[in-house]
């Protein structure tokens, strides 16, 4: 089931194409399983699925942390070899979880990356860590999760990167700094040969700055669309036992049976209101969405 982008600068082409990208396990059933999308410059894309449903999986496949079973990635129009420091130079990369030694300091992590990166600008890092109001001086160990992650958001940005990889990264942050965040991730597509790749289960953050979404579920790519469509032009309908018999096979997306009545996702929320006068047809959320995908039915 597939909704293509519309992509907006297409004359600069795609800073990160997947193809047919697989790779399973030997001791677990999970596979990931010919995941395929694209990301132009100078946009986001949100990347969605619940817990397990290999998202970090394809990150690192894409980061070439782990090798790939088959399938291809671009980035920057090549694929990256375990050599290409070049290409590594150019993308920021954020984890859930811990991204340096607790028992460095901001201060200490710093001259780390300076030998790491050729573009490390200390003076932007020290920016950040004023903006983001962390102390320099302190063992990361003695930070929050909130801000552990707003420093790995520091030193990714700090290495003037064209290319940001975050998996999960606005997990902890209480909303003031989130939104803080989000703002930062705007600011930073503004320049044209940037962008970024947005792995993350809170879809109200996808909704307010990615250009286009892509859902994983059990390895699959299940749905890509551009944002606006989702938000604006999918919709639910609200039937009755009998009306969802009535509709239409091929208008039928997902649907999910409820107490009372049958939750039906589709893809044209307008046309649905006009095929259909007796049934109850509502805006939807990329919640919303993601749930009917994950949880309801094909026909």
């Amino acid at each position: 089931m597939w909704a293509f982008f519309t992509w907006k600068g297409d004359c600069m082409g795609n800073i990160l194409e997947l193809k047919n990208l697989s790779k399973s396990y030997a001791k677990s059933e999970f596979t990931l399983d010919q995941i395929s999308f694209s990301l132009p410059y100078g946009s986001i894309l949100g990347f969605v699925g619940e817990n397990g449903a290999g998202k970090t999986t394809t990150i690192s496949c894409i980061l070439n942390t782990i090798g790939k079973d088959s399938g291809t990635v671009k980035l920057f129009g090549q694929e990256m070899g375990d050599a290409d420091t070049g290409i590594r130079e150019k993308i920021g990369v954020v984890y859930d979880g811990d991204n340096f030694p607790g028992v460095w300091t901001a201060g200490q992590l710093s001259k780390v990356m300076a030998g790491l990166y050729t573009n490390w600008d200390q003076p932007l890092f020290q920016k950040y860590l004023v903006d983001f109001h962390l102390p320099m001086k302190q063992k990361i160990r003695q930070y929050s999760k909130g801000m552990t992650m707003k420093l790995a958001i520091a030193a990714a940005l700090a290495h003037h990167p064209e290319l940001l990889i975050l998996d999960e990264a606005t997990s902890g942050l209480d909303p003031v700094m989130r939104d803080d965040i989000l703002d930062v991730f705007l600011e930073f597509v503004q320049e044209e040969n940037h962008s970024i790749l947005l792995s993350s289960h809170i879809t109200s953050d996808l909704e307010k700055v990615a250009d286009y979404i892509a859902f994983i579920h059990n390895g699959r790519l299940i749905l890509t669309a551009a944002k606006d469509d989702l938000v604006y032009r999918y919709a639910v309908l609200r039937c009755r036992e009998n009306q969802f018999h009535a509709l239409d096979k091929e208008d039928i997306l997902a649907y999910r049976k409820r107490d009372m009545q049958i939750d039906v996702l589709v893809a044209d929320g307008r046309e649905a209101r006009r095929k259909y006068k007796d049934v109850v047809v509502d805006h939807t959320s990329v919640d919303e969405i993601m749930l009917l995908l994950v949880k309801g039915e094909r026909v």
